[in-house]
């Protein structure tokens, strides 16, 4: 059952992410309301056929693109990505209940305005609690062995909160 949080707003990363391990799904099973920016659509679909997340993406008719009421607001986000940038301005805009962005530096900018966040690994964690995933680090395993980079103290955090540590 999809939690009752407002409207989430999800980067490129976890996108991608998820779908190289075949649970892009869980998002729409978690949250009752998927958005996307724009640029993050181009920055998935950027990769071509074949990529990770691209045909994902192009079959997730759950997840809606929404445009930034005012593009400039982005632009004020000039450290970050043009994605991170439209997912941080447009979270803000909507008022979303949570962000999911992995990118460290897009974090801090998501914090200290006072955004709720959470990553892929979140993600994860959450589907466990839920029942959704037997288990987060079978899943971690997949991540890694796919090329995403994962900081060594977060993964052993997330086991541990995963009581698989």
């Amino acid at each position: 059952m999809p939690e009752q949080t407002r409207t989430v707003i999800v980067d490129t990363t976890p996108i991608i992410a998820l779908s190289l391990i075949g649970q892009l799904e869980l998002l729409q099973r978690l949250y009752i309301e998927v958005v996307i920016p724009p640029a993050v659509q181009g920055e998935v679909l950027a990769g071509g056929p074949g990529s990770p997340g691209v045909a994902e993406l192009q079959r997730a008719n759950w997840i809606r693109v929404v445009s930034l009421p005012d593009p400039r607001r982005a632009d004020l986000l000039s450290d970050l990505e043009r994605g991170e940038a439209e997912v941080v301005a447009l979270a803000q805009d909507l008022n979303a209940g949570l962000v999911i962005i992995d990118e460290r530096l897009a974090r801090r900018h998501a914090k200290r305005l006072g955004l709720p966040l959470t990553g892929t690994l979140g993600v994860l964690l959450k589907a466990k609690e839920l029942g959704l995933v037997p288990a987060v680090g079978p899943l971690i395993n997949r991540l890694r062995q796919g090329g995403i980079r994962l900081d060594d103290a977060l993964v052993a955090e997330t086991l541990g909160l995963a009581g698989e540590g």
